[in-house]
């Protein structure tokens, strides 16, 4: 995906560094035998996909200004200009 925006945005960036951070939680909590723990960390996974969504909300993820998110007009191959 050459000259793509995918993901490069503080929306994107923030709700990936918050689950991956529960995926740590979670993964020391189930070495540790300790369920809760693991279970609390996979809330906190849950916890960073909801922030990414409401910051997307909030404006601050991607545009859909990129040629490639454009929908063709009906009836006209992609990339036609119409």
């Amino acid at each position: 995906m050459a000259g793509s925006s995918h993901g490069h945005t503080p929306a994107a960036w923030t709700g990936v560094i918050i689950a991956f951070i529960g995926f740590l939680v979670s993964g020391a909590f189930m070495v540790m035998a300790q369920p809760v723990g693991f279970w609390v960390g996979m809330g906190v996974v849950l916890l960073g996909g909801v922030v990414g969504g409401i910051m997307r909300m909030m404006g601050m993820g991607q545009k859909n200004e990129h040629p490639v998110h454009q929908v063709a007009a009906k009836g006209a191959p992609a990339g036609a200009k119409g």
